[in-house]
């Protein structure tokens, strides 16, 4: 069948065409740090590479419009891509040296930017081309092939990096990139509506945001996104409390590596498809709440191996349904107009609260301990669920007319 006679896309085909992106920041996120530390790069400044080069996912809104406005997200998806490609190319030829550090520090950060281009149509392609009843699906299959694609680049990066040389492991990864590209040829085609002048096109763009500033239930949705429900910021910091379980140092790798990616994939799976089964509210706050679950039982139980194992297993699964059910709830907020700008500027926003989740962790640990750390970022999750479902209610005790997914919104409020 050719794209032109396509109708819908398949939600699977999502997480092929956005594994360029996770494997891309896997790379920046996993591999690079561990070649740089043995390279004699320090801790310190190996943080600040990195973290430059991820700080584009924050501001990616701001160049994800061109995406929207020009040319089609097909086009935009291969020069994404390819530039991706090429940049994670352009590190080989680079020496792993202290004295590189300012060009290293730029390549990787121009590298994080071509990553988000590959990306943003990929929202566009949720929004726009995917059925509505399939969308949560495509959210759980976008997040699987995110973490997915981290955890391929970084572990792969890693061992070919060690049994090989970092020049073959981006060279491979690269390839792979590249290799996600024929999936265009079963997804829809959104092209920008060329009848209209650019400046014309952008106005409308800017009309089309104001609409969504006044939807409630848009404005609702960003604003739970925010909030402390599913953001999983433990995740960020198991490998370092692992001692507190008397955990190893192989148990600790291997649980937060390829066992706890490959985990968190199959959340994401499964919180796509509670999505569209039972509804995106129901997944997100189920999410949301086994999380809290998880997080309390945790810190209860006595400190082991196993329990450490145990534990961080089911939290990586919910962390995966609540990334998938976020997805749902995004695309929800949306629509299924100028589906790459909105998209990157709701994933943008939700970047706030893992930053500060993972910092009140942080300093709770430090203050008093785990069992402390687990105990208020439960309770935390439990109230915000709580106080957002109420919200809900009231939003649909209002009957407010232009709320798009209210009859999801009825359903959730009549089975609560």
């Amino acid at each position: 069948m050719r794209p032109n006679d396509l109708t819908q896309t398949a939600p699977v085909a999502i997480f092929f065409l956005v594994l360029p992106y996770g494997i891309s920041s896997g790379f920046v996120a996993v591999t690079l740090p561990f070649l740089l530390v043995q390279h004699g790069f320090s801790v310190a400044a190996t943080a600040s590479i990195t973290a430059l080069g991820l700080s584009a996912n924050l501001w990616r809104f701001l160049w994800a419009p061109l995406t929207d406005l020009t040319l089609s997200l097909h086009k935009w998806y291969l020069i994404g891509t390819v530039l991706c490609a090429l940049t994670l190319l352009l590190i080989c030829g680079i020496p792993l040296k202290v004295a590189s550090s300012f060009w290293l520090t730029v390549i990787v950060f121009i590298s994080q930017i071509a990553a988000t281009l590959v990306v943003s149509p990929v929202g566009g392609f949720m929004a726009s081309t995917v059925r509505s009843d399939r969308k949560g699906l495509a959210g759980g299959w976008y997040q699987a092939g995110n973490v997915g694609g981290m955890g391929f680049g970084g572990g792969a990066g890693i061992w070919l990096s060690t049994h090989y040389s970092y020049q073959i492991a981006i060279v491979l990864l690269a390839l792979i990139m590249l290799i996600c590209m024929p999936t265009l040829y079963v997804v829809v085609p959104v092209v920008a509506a060329q009848s209209q002048k650019l400046s014309s096109r952008f106005w409308s763009m800017l009309a089309d945001l104001k609409t969504l500033s006044r939807s409630t239930i848009s404005l609702y949705s960003i604003v739970v996104i925010t909030t402390p429900v599913g953001i999983g910021a433990a995740a960020y910091i198991w490998s370092s409390v692992g001692g507190d379980w008397h955990a190893g140092p192989d148990l600790v790798a291997f649980v937060n590596g390829l066992l706890g990616a490959s985990v968190t994939v199959l959340g994401c799976i499964f919180g796509g498809w509670v999505a569209d089964r039972c509804g995106r509210w129901w997944s997100f706050f189920g999410a949301g709440s086994v999380m809290a679950l998880v997080s309390s039982i945790m810190a209860l139980s006595v400190f082991t191996p196993f329990t450490y194992t145990a534990g961080i297993l089911f939290y990586a699964f919910s962390f995966g349904w609540a990334s998938a059910a976020f997805s749902a709830v995004a695309l929800l907020a949306i629509g299924s107009d100028l589906g790459s700008t909105k998209y990157a500027l709701v994933s943008s926003i939700s970047n706030l609260a893992p930053v500060y989740m993972t910092a009140l962790d942080g300093l709770t640990y430090d203050r008093s301990g785990i069992r402390a750390m687990l105990l208020t970022e439960s309770i935390l999750g439990g109230i915000f669920v709580v106080i957002s479902l109420l919200v809900l209610a009231w939003i649909n005790s209002r009957k407010t007319a232009d709320l798009p997914g209210k009859r999801e919104i009825r359903s959730l409020i009549k089975d609560v």
